[in-house]
């Protein structure tokens, strides 16, 4: 009977801890859209508090799944992140190695001003790697960016000091500088000109 009773316990343990994996991930969903909605509504300032009475729980949950406002967007981010370091992948080979660099940090320009709270994701590559959640969304960047910018700078096409950090932080620094504007799109597509043109003029102009 001893041993009946230690498996009756065993499992009825089991079913406690695989509903709570169960709730956790729930939560972790129902936290997420609610955080994506509010980011995108209110930039990578969103209140954690709304975030937490929007979706139903505790602050302490959401903390829980997100310890720092960094983990909360960058999983806010992360489609995004892995759509621009896929296309980099796209253009890495292909056609001139200076169109191809700037073809994709036009998109991430792009990605960063549509997407409210990228660019605030974007800016915290400097702060060094997340212990809970690994790589930041900037260093995932900056690992797309390499080959682009490695291929662009064998061909003279940029300085070869310039960096995917430095890449990174124009970026980021164009779409902070632009969020509020009346037409922040066409205002961040005007000042990444301005920008390529100091950067990597085109071969006709040196």
């Amino acid at each position: 009977m001893p041993d009946r009773q230690h498996a009756d316990r065993q499992h009825a343990d089991r079913q406690r801890a695989d509903r709570q994996r169960a709730d956790a991930r729930r939560n972790y969903a129902r936290i997420l859209a609610v955080a994506e909605e509010e980011v995108a509504a209110h930039g990578g300032g969103a209140s954690l508090e709304q975030i937490a009475r929007t979706a139903g729980v505790g602050s302490a949950t959401v903390r829980r799944h997100f310890p720092t406002r960094r983990a909360l967007l960058e999983a806010v981010s992360r489609k995004r992140i892995d759509a621009l370091s896929a296309r980099a992948r796209e253009l890495a080979d292909r056609g001139d190695s200076r169109n191809a660099l700037l073809e994709w940090l036009s998109d991430v320009v792009a990605y960063s001003v549509t997407a409210r709270g990228l660019a605030t994701a974007l800016a915290y590559g400097d702060a060094g790697p997340d212990p809970v959640h690994g790589n930041t969304c900037s260093a995932a960047i900056q690992e797309a960016a390499g080959p682009l910018l490695r291929r662009a700078a064998q061909d003279g096409a940029v300085p070869p000091d310039v960096t995917a950090a430095d890449l990174i932080a124009l970026v980021v620094g164009i779409a902070l500088a632009t969020e509020h504007h009346p037409d922040p799109a066409a205002q961040a597509d005007r000042l990444f000109g301005l920008a390529v043109a100091g950067l990597s003029p085109a071969r006709s102009e040196r």
